[in-house]
């Protein structure tokens, strides 16, 4: 199934709350302060971040016909670095040695710098993939950075919403 309807038809009943909820922030930009293509960009790091890929597919077929290539790539990079800061820096950050959190990283980000969007939507959709990924250091500093540009806490709580659910989506097709 590559088609998003199809494969949220195919929720059985016991996600009947995720298939609504799918609906619901799908449709999200007519009461939200995201436009559009933020809200699907947000669907689509989401989605990636979960690593699911029927759900990345009927995603990325979807959000082609809004998103531009750019913006596809965009997206995609921000999952990307992501997945690798989200790993180390949660480890800085749980380890019970404080002292590696004092070393540089040497990791290579580049792409932060580079991405070629907006860089507040880069931003949106970093915040996503590092709540779907559980790096609390990497969720603060974006949802900082996102205040601090003007972002307003519902959008970021939008956002929240919107990995939880493509997160609780991309489960139950993985497990179904």
């Amino acid at each position: 199934m590559n088609n998003l309807n199809e494969l949220k038809q195919s929720l059985p009943d016991y996600a009947k709350d995720i298939k609504i909820n799918l609906s619901n922030i799908l449709a999200e930009d007519q009461n939200s302060e995201l436009s559009r293509n933020q809200i699907v960009g947000i669907v689509l790091a989401s989605a990636l971040a979960t690593k699911e890929k029927q759900v990345i597919s009927a995603i990325e077929t979807e959000a082609k016909s809004i998103l531009s290539e750019a913006e596809i790539n965009g997206i995609k990079a921000a999952a990307t670095i992501m997945a690798m800061n989200n790993i180390y820096y949660r480890f800085t950050h749980l380890a019970e040695n404080k002292e590696y959190a004092k070393k540089p990283a040497n990791l290579r980000m580049q792409i932060i710098a580079s991405h070629g969007i907006n860089k507040n939507d880069f931003e949106m959709y970093s915040l996503a993939v590092s709540i779907i990924n559980g790096c609390g250091m990497c969720i603060d500093s974006h949802e900082k950075q996102l205040i601090k540009v003007g972002i307003s806490e519902n959008s970021v709580h939008t956002i929240a919403r919107i990995a939880a659910i493509i997160n609780a989506f991309s489960f139950v097709i993985s497990v179904n």
